[in-house]
């Protein structure tokens, strides 16, 4: 099983979401990419190639999180995680692509 690590703004991308989403977050969502990283997120293409989105709709809101995933070190990157809306211009600018 691959191990987490988050870039230091997830913090605040999480303390943006309601308490519930946040608990489903970290207890049923991101044990499920650490499970199978490789077939749980979809490929991202374009400035964005090389890593993954997995995607989840939770009170008719659909979210992401986007990871970048180390095979050597046997890590998960978790780089954001956010509603849809605009999620990927924001994932461009703190990328700095």
């Amino acid at each position: 099983m691959y191990q987490a690590e988050f870039h230091p703004k997830v913090d605040k991308d999480l303390a943006k979401l309601d308490i519930g989403l946040r608990k489903d977050i970290r207890d049923k969502h991101i044990p499920k990419i650490l499970e199978d990283p490789y077939t749980t997120g979809k490929s991202l293409t374009g400035k964005l190639g090389g890593l993954k989105s997995y995607s989840f709709t939770a009170k008719r809101v659909e979210y992401r999180i986007v990871y970048d995933i180390n095979t050597e070190k046997v890590i998960v990157l978790f780089l954001m995680v956010g509603p849809r809306e605009n999620f990927y211009e924001r994932l461009l600018r703190r990328l700095g692509k």
